[in-house]
């Protein structure tokens, strides 16, 4: 049988409703998997309608509908669906929200074999009462995970995180060796069970500029990144580092590993991203269930206008369908 994916709408004032329904109409996602809409079912009507989406949806309960009709779980119940294109609001977070809830449940009761979820803005989760980081950290309360990795993958890199989203000015504080131990630890034990990666080798990067000249431009390589990679290494890890990120991308150092360990967001998401913006997939590595989402974000400037790409979407499908295989 054919995998079951999970797919929530997003922020409807962004692109993500537009995102969710052309991928589950998409014939090369029929033909891998049976898509399930997570959302607003009205709103997921309107959009199809007013963008002209050849899709058809039909309300599910415990029956999938059968053919080219796909399932759509309602959410809409008691959210006000005020479609404001090109801007958080309270109601496009709470929507975005629910979704997500209710596909974590899909996950965690066997309904749905995997997760992928579009594109939805924290200040809007923020502004309907989810005071978490992202939906990453959501999803890792919701499922009970007790340790999650932010992974974006591509076909030329995989980069997994220590801090995501936090302000730059407290990621130093937050790197400890205890946590860096335990990122290179998940990022490790994905690549095995969910790459099938049997030996897996990482490079870790530096906080500082030029790895900390020893520590003349800092000591946290000294104090905290060294020591984490010495014990990964004992504990039987093929890992490298710390290397200064300017010259390990530029020289492309990068192809050489398996999986690259960045100590915040953009230092390991820039170069990710100029290589292969459009088609890599966020996936939450370490999680009990398989998410994955699209590598950008609401695009609130080309919401409702048809034009959204659909290529990291359909990637973040294919890859959340390869993991739950991988993971059976």
């Amino acid at each position: 049988m054919k995998p079951v994916i999970a797919i929530t709408a997003g922020d409807f004032n962004g692109i993500g409703p537009e995102l969710a329904l052309k991928a589950a109409a998409h014939s090369a996602v029929k033909k891998i998997c049976t898509p399930v809409l997570v959302g607003p079912f009205g709103l997921l009507d309107h959009v199809r309608s007013s963008l002209r989406i050849p899709a058809r949806i039909q309300r599910a309960a415990a029956i999938l509908p059968k053919g080219n009709t796909i399932a759509v779980i309602d959410v809409g119940d008691g959210i006000a669906a005020d479609v404001q294109y090109g801007g958080p609001t309270k109601s496009s977070g709470k929507s975005a929200g629910v979704a997500l809830e209710n596909a974590v449940s899909l996950c965690l009761s066997g309904k749905a074999d995997a997760m992928v979820t579009a594109p939805a803005s924290k200040e809007a989760l923020h502004l309907a009462g989810y005071n978490f980081p992202g939906q990453t950290e959501m999803i890792a309360l919701f499922t009970r995970s007790q340790q999650v990795a932010m992974m974006l993958v591509s076909n030329t890199m995989r980069v997994g995180l220590v801090t995501i989203h936090v302000p730059l000015k407290e990621v130093a504080g937050r790197i400890t060796k205890e946590k860096l131990l335990e990122k290179i630890g998940i990022i490790d034990a994905s690549l095995r069970h969910d790459f099938a990666v049997k030996r897996p080798s990482l490079a870790v990067l530096s906080l500082n500029p030029h790895a900390g000249e020893h520590g003349d431009i800092g000591k946290e390589e000294l104090e905290v990144i060294e020591p984490a990679i010495e014990e990964a290494r004992k504990n039987g890890m093929l890992i490298q580092g710390p290397f200064s990120s300017d010259a390990f991308f530029g020289t492309g150092a990068y192809k050489k590993y398996d999986a690259i360990v960045a100590m915040y967001h953009d230092q390991g998401l820039i170069p990710l991203k100029m290589s292969s913006f459009g088609k890599a997939v966020n996936f939450s590595a370490g999680l009990s269930i398989v998410r994955t989402s699209p590598d950008h974000g609401t695009a609130y400037d080309i919401a409702g206008k048809g034009v959204a790409r659909l290529d990291s979407m359909l990637e973040a499908i294919k890859l959340a369908i390869t993991i739950s295989k991988r993971r059976k």
